[in-house]
């Protein structure tokens, strides 16, 4: 494919010379997306295993009902948010609001339920209402976030692999009713225990969990080696410094909502942490949300995070094709 070409009624160029995600417009008025997307699903899958990510832009999205039909078109069925981490609410059938953190907190960029022993190979983004500044969901290349962390940390992450711990309900984190989807206990129980994760309850509303998962993956198409884990997310070092020496002097680090250790429990150095964040950081490309915008991006091949905003900002998710390469 050359870097700029007209196909079946749209035009197909790089988002930014720089990195391999693609921008696709229509190229003339008038172009239905979901007939677009349901006539070319090979094509797209194609290129989205070489670009890691797909904006779809100046199509005409009147509706988030009609940005779902667009994502069906190419993946039918679409995942609920599971083991959830972050507060999200539906907006309506598995369409999501993005991460409801505070608008002046900027979010890292991580892979979407990489933390977990399945995840979304796809995940689709639609901006409904644009920020007045800020906002964007900037995105990191996996492969090239690989390549570039040193050898000697992607050895020590492949042989250690990491420890997610994580202290949900009793006003700390997110009820543990709302991250397994549902009330009863033995369910919870039977899940953890099918999918290998430690399970310790603290009481009737505090549950403590150890799940140990890899940090490097392959994807399951191109076989290309990934960074794929949510270690510098997860790490009590992600916080601000004052609000995270204020937490661990009220609660103690072993009753944080989150944190992340090495496999074997032993800590991960916030040395080797800054090295890896110093890469997103490098490896990012940030483009301004336009208003009506619909983004594809192969989960595995791309992490994402949310700049900081104001004014309001509707951006609604989707995610798609469950992969799980634990055998879970």
């Amino acid at each position: 494919m050359s870097e700029l070409q007209s196909m079946y009624n749209v035009e197909v160029q790089r988002v930014d010379a720089a990195h391999r995600q693609l921008l696709i417009q229509p190229g003339q008025e008038g172009v239905d997306l979901i007939g677009w997307v349901a006539e070319h699903r090979d094509w797209i899958v194609s290129e989205l295993h070489q670009a890691g990510g797909i904006l779809f832009r100046d199509f005409t999205v009147p509706s988030i009902d009609y940005f779902e039909q667009v994502s069906q078109a190419l993946t039918p069925t679409l995942e609920e948010y599971k083991e959830r981490s972050t507060p999200r609410s539906e907006v309506q059938g598995k369409i999501y609001t993005s991460t409801e953190y505070p608008a002046d907190q900027f979010i890292p960029l991580h892979n979407e339920n990489s933390y977990t022993h399945a995840w979304p190979l796809k995940i689709w983004f639609h901006c409904a209402i644009n920020a007045r500044t800020g906002g964007e969901t900037p995105i990191a290349d996996s492969r090239e976030v690989y390549a570039r962390i040193s050898p000697q940390i992607r050895e020590r992450f492949a042989d250690k692999k990491l420890m997610y711990v994580r202290n949900v309900g009793g006003g700390i984190d997110l009820p543990w009713q709302t991250v397994f989807q549902t009330d009863s206990r033995e369910e919870v129980n039977a899940y953890c225990k099918k999918v290998q994760i430690e399970v310790e309850w603290l009481g009737e509303d505090r549950l403590r969990t150890r799940s140990v998962r890899g940090a490097i993956a392959k994807h399951p198409a191109t076989w290309e080696l990934l960074w794929f884990n949510q270690a510098h997310l997860f790490h009590v070092s992600s916080l601000p410094e004052e609000l995270r020496d204020y937490m661990v002097a009220a609660i103690g680090e072993e009753n944080l909502p989150r944190n992340v250790y090495y496999g074997d429990g032993s800590p991960i150095e916030q040395s080797i942490l800054d090295e890896i964040r110093g890469v997103y950081d490098e490896t990012m490309l940030v483009f301004p949300w336009q208003q009506g915008d619909i983004v594809l991006l192969d989960n595995m091949l791309n992490a994402h995070g949310r700049n900081p905003y104001t004014g309001d900002r509707k951006v609604v998710v989707a995610m798609a094709e469950p992969w799980n390469q634990y055998g879970l």
